[in-house]
């Protein structure tokens, strides 16, 4: 076995591999940029070195700089984590050629598979299920329409060197085909420099779902059965669970026995990923094999108690795998919610910047840790006070609940959620949260279109469901009891001129358009030491009872006899006295006052927002890397002015409305705010 690796990734990766090779008493060897210098991996590792700047180009891609660091390190082998160098097979090879194990599969395995072609030849082959199509690349795009038109439309264009949604089209007729088939060479030339197209039959109300394996040395291959990650935005996956709640156990056998097969006809070692598409009848087709560890690998460890870095580890040192297909359990059910840094409510823009707070919810199972199960596990890679960089990928924590059955994980997952406080950035919580409420989620009915079905238009805070609003209102008025109950406690208060406390309040619910709704509230029965009163509002009454102290972002009590986990904020937007509730993903900004004090508000003049239609604004933080006008230069309405790079995503900003330029406010290569003026019209 090993004694030292090193670990050639960052983020919640890099410390997950860190936390195993620690339980096997490994050491390990981080590698870390200038933006990574004060990152959590770095400071979970035995020893950490240097690799360059911070762009990914100029330091964990950098192959030369990462065997270097194994050979300074003394380190014997090498963990690619996924993304960056982990399915790069010239980098497998280099790695291999300098003497240092590479903890994944050999480069051929690699190379076999990075290829969308090549692997559906082989995948004929070893008779796995293939989709009717074309294989071979077609030159040209009356070609292209011909091959169509014999497989039957709906079909799928595809570029053999995509990945991530790029150079993907779907066409429904001839035109769709011919512009789509143009569409997709020239993205593919420009993003991976090969123009390589092939098309294929479109399923329609395709799951996508994919297959667990891990192979040894010995030639043994067994399958860890299946994750269901349908859930997807812009073909990113965003809600993974296992088992997948649509597939029968005759399908799971056949899938997995088709995935080992694959597996096996090109001699694979160590964990990899076989992903189907799977159509309403349940019949599956190969898509690709991802030749690296999944983000999504914690809800397999969840249902088969294995830890699959571990498994990684002793294949990569030789060992066989310590168990045989009969030996692989499912036991309850897995969700992961894959939490970001960004905003749901600004198409989902990049969040960068300091991380405020961070208290991820109570964890009770761990990463490595196979003998706690049935709870709550966060993989993150960010801390308290710690730097959301804008390089990098925008996931900065992965939530993972297990359960006995589908019901109690989307149960313990919604609770889990309420708790994850994230302050400083925004994150996609409210969305994860509506997502696990939505109907069709939880009945298990859906498909790879659920998202951009439900949310054409982007996603707005009314999306965002609630059983009980007038709750977010009573707990609001009993915060703001304890706030007052201090108040009403400070000592040296002038005899007859106490400060005393009252019973009606009124909840104003703030919103931006300054339309408040008033909702009167009565606070009784106070205790301050038990933190418990009754609120009355309208017809409901909510007995509430927690222990929350006035500096705490999480409140965890009971109301009316059952168990709740909520947030709340004070002094949040341009007002000191207003306290935010957040539960179940739903955000109330309110002001609770006196009577007397609300009906005064009532007549307060709203102040409108100034008009900033005249400037283009940046939507997200970020590098301003190029700007396109100059000032008294005539533009009409959709040109292009600026575009912003943050998180390995480009935003082009375009002109609401013909204009001339008056000013340029930001320079080229500066680092630009949310809503910074970039350009202002004339």
């Amino acid at each position: 076995m090993f004694t030292k690796i090193l670990i050639a990734n960052r983020g919640e990766i890099a410390c997950r591999v860190i936390l195993t090779a620690r339980k096997m008493g490994i050491k390990t060897v981080a590698v870390y940029s200038d933006a990574d210098a004060d990152a959590r991996h770095v400071e979970l590792a035995d020893e950490a070195v240097h690799i360059g700047a911070a762009p990914s180009r100029e330091s964990y891609l950098q192959a030369d700089r990462i065997i270097a660091a194994c050979k300074a390190s003394g380190a014997q082998a090498v963990h690619p984590g996924y993304g960056f160098l982990s399915e790069n097979a010239a980098f497998a090879r280099r790695v291999e050629e300098e003497g240092i194990v590479f903890i994944g599969p050999k480069h051929h395995s690699i190379a076999a598979m990075g290829d969308k072609i090549a692997s559906k030849k082989l995948a004929k082959e070893a008779r796995v299920n293939t989709i009717p199509g074309v294989n071979e690349a077609i030159a040209t795009a009356e070609q292209a329409v011909e091959i169509a038109k014999g497989i039957g439309y709906p079909v799928m264009i595809k570029a053999s060197a995509g990945g991530g949604g790029k150079g993907l089209r779907v066409a429904f007729n001839d035109k769709e085909t011919f512009d789509g088939f143009s569409s997709c060479r020239n993205e593919a030339r420009s993003s991976f420099g090969d123009d390589r197209v092939f098309i294929e039959k479109y399923v329609e109300e395709p799951r996508h779902i994919e297959i667990q394996v891990i192979g040894d040395s010995q030639g043994n291959v067994i399958y860890l059965n299946e994750r269901e990650c349908s859930i997807q935005r812009r073909h990113q996956k965003v809600i993974e669970e296992a088992p997948s709640p649509f597939i029968n156990d005759a399908t799971r056998k056949a899938m997995g026995e088709q995935a080992v097969a694959l597996a096996k006809a090109v001699k694979y070692q160590s964990a990899g990923t076989v992903e189907f598409v799977v159509g309403k009848d349940q019949s599956f087709y190969f898509l690709e094999m991802n030749t690296r560890l999944q983000v999504e690998h914690p809800v397999t460890e969840s249902i088969t108690g294995l830890d699959l870095v571990e498994l990684m580890i002793r294949v990569a040192a030789g060992e066989p795998l310590p168990l045989k297909q009969v030996d692989v359990r499912r036991e309850g059910w897995a969700i992961e919610c894959r939490i970001n840094a960004e905003d749901p409510f600004r198409n989902f823009l990049p969040s960068t910047g300091r991380l405020v707070r961070f208290q991820p919810p109570k964890e009770t199972m761990w990463a490595g840790d196979t003998q706690h199960l049935h709870g709550v596990r966060v993989d993150t890679g960010v801390q308290d006070g710690g730097e959301i960089p804008m390089y990098y990928d925008s996931m900065i924590a992965k939530l993972i609940v297990h359960g006995k059955d589908r019901k109690e994980a989307i149960a313990k997952m919604r609770e889990a959620l309420n708790g994850f406080v994230i302050r400083g950035i925004s994150s996609n919580i409210p969305f994860q949260a509506a997502l696990l409420a939505h109907p069709r989620f939880v009945a298990g009915d859906f498909n790879t279109g659920f998202l951009a079905e439900h949310y054409a238009q982007g996603f707005r805070a009314e999306d965002v469901p609630h059983d009980d609003r007038d709750f977010l209102a009573a707990l609001a008025a009993w915060v703001n009891r304890r706030i007052l109950q201090r108040a009403a406690g400070i000592s040296g208060q002038m005899p007859g001129h106490q400060f005393t406390v009252g019973e009606e309040f009124v909840v104003v619910a703030l919103d931006e358009a300054g339309k408040h709704s008033r909702q009167p509230a009565r606070v009784s029965d106070f205790e301050a030491q038990s933190g418990s009163s009754v609120v009355t509002t309208g017809e409901k009454r909510y007995e509430i009872c927690s222990n929350w102290h006035l500096g705490g972002s999480r409140i965890r009590g009971t109301v009316n006899g059952k168990p709740f986990t909520a947030q709340v904020e004070r002094g949040v937007g341009k007002n000191p006295l207003a306290i935010r509730i957040i539960h179940d993903g739903t955000r109330m900004d309110t002001l609770v006052l006196t009577p007397r004090a609300a009906q005064l508000h009532a007549l307060m003049p709203f102040k409108a927002p100034p008009d900033m239609s005249r400037f283009v604004l940046s939507p997200m933080p970020g590098l301003l890397v190029d700007v396109a006008v100059q000032p008294g230069q005539k533009v009409q309405a959709g040109e292009r002015v600026a575009v912003i790079e943050a998180m390995k995503m480009e935003n082009v900003l375009f002109a609401a409305a013909d204009g001339v330029v008056a000013n340029v406010l930001a320079s080229k290569g500066e680092s630009v705010v949310v809503d910074q003026p970039i350009v202002e019209f004339a």
